[in-house]
């Protein structure tokens, strides 16, 4: 019987985890090692801090299905891999594998200016939702000048965008919009550039949303430093600040740089081919946010990032998987897909209205590439999240 040890269980981890088994059935013992036994559906967060989502809506208790399904779960955190050994070193213990998925996600680094990690929210985790929640209740009472975007070298600027128009129409809500001078800061080259260099229409309509909501927009810029009432632009400018989200930089995980062995890029990512398999340990994969992707342009004044979704983490656990399976199987001719070939599939939300973004490939070149808005009601959006968690709940990992 082969083992295939998974390192992380969301959107990467949970799929590449069932699909093994699903696939390889009672041939592989498949054990997911991972810190939390909740699946959490991230793209939903945005919702949580205006109460239109509790936590408790878009978590599942993946160790439930993950048994149901024939798969071992150990509630733990991987400290490192010795992959000389075929060994993961745990605080629970040692785990031996044939096979080693690292699909581990981000760290944030919240340091990635002074005065960030102390002034500033950030919507991406639980906690970093709840925080906001409550920070909102303060701010309705008190309303004053908003700063929301991304910070040089981010590279989750969709859910910033997201925020942004979250916030906007929470504003209006309440009736305080006209109080508020709001601000949006990027070190994207142009709104709508998303990290992904762009799509017909993109800056045009998202230049008209910024207007339409009046939205001050500042571009090319990263955050110099910040204080509980300033933020300090790189380019000089300075902006007063009584609430301020900002999406940081994403790393390697300390799993992932404290196994030198990887050959993690300097920002903690591991380097594979096409196929996710790393190129000097073939029994290493990695799938997800934890693969290192680089830009087929040069991002600009400030750098940024590369968008890791949940669409192409979910797209590379399931390549992840078939080529494990084929590799036992003694097929040499493996599944590759780089990252920026994946298609590119999202739905963002911009305050109960919608962008429906669809392209054959996330990076250019593109032969298909189209932006479509739905100003009525975000229905889209909540129908994939509605979607999205059935599918997880029952354990299906094999639809799209």
């Amino acid at each position: 019987m082969k083992k295939t040890v998974v390192i992380g269980g969301n959107f990467a981890g949970f799929t590449a985890a069932l699909e093994v088994k699903r696939r390889g059935g009672d041939e592989y013992e498949v054990l997911v090692i991972d810190k939390s036994p909740v699946f959490l559906f991230i793209p939903s967060l945005i919702w949580v801090p205006f109460r239109r989502r509790e936590m408790k809506d878009i978590t599942i208790r993946k160790d439930v299905i993950f048994k149901k399904k024939g798969v071992d779960f150990m509630l733990a955190e991987a400290l490192q891999v010795d992959p000389d050994h075929n060994m993961v070193r745990t605080d629970k213990g040692d785990v031996h594998y044939d096979e080693l998925v690292i699909a581990t996600g981000p760290k944030v680094k919240y340091d990635v200016a002074p005065g960030v990690a102390e002034y500033a929210t950030y919507i991406g985790t639980p906690k970093g939702a709840m925080d906001i929640r409550k920070r909102l209740e303060e701010f309705e009472v008190n309303p004053g000048p908003v700063v929301i975007g991304a910070t040089q070298s981010a590279g989750c600027m969709g859910a910033a965008y997201e925020f942004l128009f979250n916030f906007e129409k929470w504003l209006r809500d309440k009736k305080i919009r006209k109080k508020v001078d709001l601000h949006w800061i990027t070190p994207e080259p142009y709104v709508g550039h998303f990290g992904i260099d762009g799509m017909v229409g993109a800056e045009t309509m998202l230049k008209t949303f910024m207007n339409m909501f009046n939205i001050h927009f500042h571009t090319e810029v990263g955050v110099e430093k910040m204080d509980a009432h300033t933020i300090t632009l790189t380019n000089g400018e300075e902006l007063p600040h009584a609430f301020t989200m900002l999406m940081p930089p994403f790393i390697g995980v300390d799993f992932v740089t404290k196994s030198p062995q990887l050959g993690a890029t300097a920002a903690g990512y591991i380097p594979v081919g096409e196929d996710y398999r790393h190129p000097v340990y073939p029994n290493v994969w990695a799938a997800g946010i934890a693969v290192d992707v680089k830009l087929p342009f040069t991002p600009g004044k400030v750098p940024f990032g590369s968008p890791k979704t949940g669409y192409p983490s979910d797209e590379t656990g399931k390549i992840v998987a078939k080529n494990i399976i084929k590799v036992h199987k003694g097929d040499k001719n493996l599944i590759k897909k780089a990252w920026g070939a994946i298609p590119g599939l999202c739905v963002m939300d911009a305050g109960k209205k919608e962008v429906l973004i669809i392209s054959n490939h996330l990076f250019k070149p593109r032969s298909f590439a189209v932006m479509i808005p739905n100003v009525l009601y975000d229905f889209n959006k909540v129908l994939f999240e509605k979607y999205f968690l059935w599918k997880t709940r029952h354990g299906y990992s094999f639809l799209p």
